[in-house]
């Protein structure tokens, strides 16, 4: 540009700044504005599962909780669409103790996918597998979901072997029970190295149905005084009597809060067991957007950084 173009250009500049003066509305100068920094989003609980066959039958008995199959190529641009970053998965009761599905996501989409593992524990032969499953790829841990016919282990010592076995590899366990989550006040006394994760607030569908949500949320805020507990905020559409934003699950959502704090609470879905309850962008701005007692930065820790740090999840 030559010395008069460059003159001329200051010549229009101070006509237009003199004219914007006059006017009362002088130029603004535009700063690029830094874009919104994105919340990391992790899913602590959904399952996957592929079709009944011969070549991969379910445990007979067992009830898919939606009609079709829920596959990796299915369940990631559900993800996709919502924001989700990164997934646990929870291997159904319908594959038994297998997980090398949730390890088949991992492997496809590293980094974001990982899986719980499942553990027969009136099986004497899983003694000699436990102790190696941290070593597994894409494993974080152990689920258990003690159903009645499981529930007795945990008072009849059929299931005593496991805690200090997996308290030895410092293994997290996701456990859910129907009213028998104060028996693991025991077990997080006895085993403090060991990780400890109640799901969805300790309450099972069973409690909205005799009425005892209350009850359950009381057994779970109790065991909070153990440092090695922490708790999935999760399936909260499942429990709740309205429709979105579910309005009725903020006070025992925030009673749980209070009693844990940010670092050990974990947001998830359970998206299966509710699947048309609610979006899963929904089920998200549920927890960013319609729970006032959350800070930013809690929201921040909810929504995926306490539990990357509980499973120790790089």
């Amino acid at each position: 540009m030559s010395s008069s173009e460059r003159a001329l250009s200051r010549r229009q500049f101070q006509t237009l700044a003199l004219g914007a003066a006059a006017s009362g509305v002088l130029p603004q100068m535009t700063h690029a504005q830094p874009a919104p920094r994105k919340r990391l989003i992790v899913d602590s609980q959904i399952h996957l599962w592929k079709a009944d066959t011969p070549e991969r039958p379910w445990v007979k008995g067992t009830v898919a909780q939606l009609p079709e199959p829920m596959t990796i190529e299915r369940v990631v641009p559900i993800l996709d669409e919502a924001g989700v970053d990164k997934v646990v998965i929870v291997p159904p009761s319908l594959e038994g103790t297998r997980f090398d599905y949730g390890q088949e996501a991992a492997r496809r989409y590293p980094g974001r996918f990982a899986t719980m593992g499942r553990v027969n524990l009136n099986d004497p032969a899983e003694k000699d597998r436990v102790p190696k499953m941290h070593e597994q790829a894409n494993l974080l841990g152990a689920r258990f979901f003690f159903q009645p016919s499981a529930a007795k282990w945990l008072e009849d010592g059929t299931a005593d072997w496991f805690w200090p076995m997996a308290e030895k590899i410092e293994l997290p366990v996701m456990f859910l029970t129907i009213g028998q989550t104060p028996l693991f006040a025991k077990i997080a006394e006895r085993h403090p190295r060991l990780p400890l994760i109640i799901d969805h607030l300790g309450v099972t569908i069973e409690a909205v149905q005799d009425g005892s949500v209350a009850a359950r949320i009381s057994e779970t805020v109790a065991l909070a005084k153990y440092p090695n507990v922490s708790v999935k905020v999760s399936s909260t559409p499942l429990y709740s009597k309205e429709a979105y934003p579910w309005r009725d699950m903020n006070e025992p959502i925030k009673r749980v809060f209070d009693a844990y704090g940010p670092r050990r609470c974990h947001w998830g879905t359970d998206l299966t067991n509710s699947f048309d309850r609610g979006s899963l962008k929904q089920r998200i701005t549920h927890f960013t957007e319609a729970l006032p007692f959350l800070s930013e930065e809690d929201k921040d820790w909810v929504m995926g950084r306490s539990l990357l740090e509980k499973l120790r999840w790089a």
